[in-house]
């Protein structure tokens, strides 16, 4: 009797334990009344009386599934979103997660899908792609706003895909891919024209050059001439005046004449240096 009695005891305890992890806190009623805030750790609920409702607290992200919203040019969109969120961890927020709203993943996703399309619906596709941002924090505000009394925590929002109609996909890809072929070929022409300068720069550096080689040639010449003059004006002139004054004289003698020169000048020199004598000097005197 005694071992049956105890053994109801032990059984009514052990279903009465409850575990709440570090992810967790829980609430505790007692006959459908709010009782107690449970924290991490061991706890015991009154079978039958007493339930516990573990709440997790770590971050979570729900998709706010795909969806086709008409954006402000008339074409459907293909949109999809994600949601991070989290439960405060303080007893007055679990509570509230449980007490103010039913359902909060579920209520989540469906304002999130409804803000997309009030967001989305103002926006063309191209401004829609292009402000991909600023569609996430209009989306954040939103959602931060109108959940601030369900004690949870909209971390951040990820706008997943805005995808056109697969006709006005193709045809944007068209217009891309014509796009970076005109990018390419300006690049191209302009990479032929900058070689084609190169090369006419390269030219006029090598006409330059010769030119300037053939002026430092003629002014070379030149002065060669220049030099060449200026040694026959000094070595020439005077010797075509003796050989002239000697063709005098030898045209004199012919004739048996007489001519008196100067023992000083040149011209005895040179009759005595043709004769082989030497010319008189200032210390004697004859008469030739």
């Amino acid at each position: 009797m005694y071992y049956f009695i105890g053994a109801a005891v032990l059984f009514f305890f052990l279903i009465g334990v409850r575990i709440v992890r570090p992810t967790h806190r829980a609430l505790v009623e007692r006959l459908g009344k709010y009782n107690r805030f449970a924290q991490p750790g061991f706890h015991w609920v009154f079978p039958l009386l007493e339930r516990m409702l573990r709440i997790n607290v770590t971050e979570q992200m729900i998709d706010a599934q795909p969806q086709e919203i008409i954006t402000n040019d008339n074409l459907n969109a293909r949109v999809d979103a994600q949601v991070y969120f989290k439960v405060k961890n303080d007893e007055e927020s679990v509570k509230s997660s449980q007490y103010n709203v039913n359902d909060y993943k579920y209520q989540i996703v469906n304002l999130a899908r409804t803000t997309l399309r009030n967001i989305i619906g103002t926006l063309t596709l191209k401004s829609a792609n292009s402000e991909r941002d600023k569609i996430n924090g209009d989306l954040l505000t939103t959602l931060a706003s109108e959940t601030k009394n369900w004690g949870m925590e909209i971390v951040r929002t990820e706008l997943k895909e805005i995808d056109p109609p697969q006709d006005v996909q193709e045809t944007m890809n068209k217009v891309v891919k014509a796009e970076n072929e005109k990018i390419a070929a300006l690049d191209y022409a302009n990479a032929a024209e900058r070689e084609a300068d190169g090369l006419k720069r390269s030219e006029i550096k090598k006409a330059e050059g010769i030119r300037q080689g053939r002026i430092l040639q003629a002014e070379g010449q030149a002065e060669a001439i220049r030099l060449v003059n200026e040694a026959a004006n000094k070595y020439f002139v005077g010797n075509a005046q003796i050989l002239k004054k000697l063709e005098t004289v030898e045209n004199s003698l012919k004739n048996n004449s007489k001519i008196v020169v100067p023992a000083d000048s040149e011209l005895v020199n040179v009759i005595g240096e043709l004769g082989g004598v030497v010319p008189v000097g200032s210390k004697g005197g004859g008469d030739n």
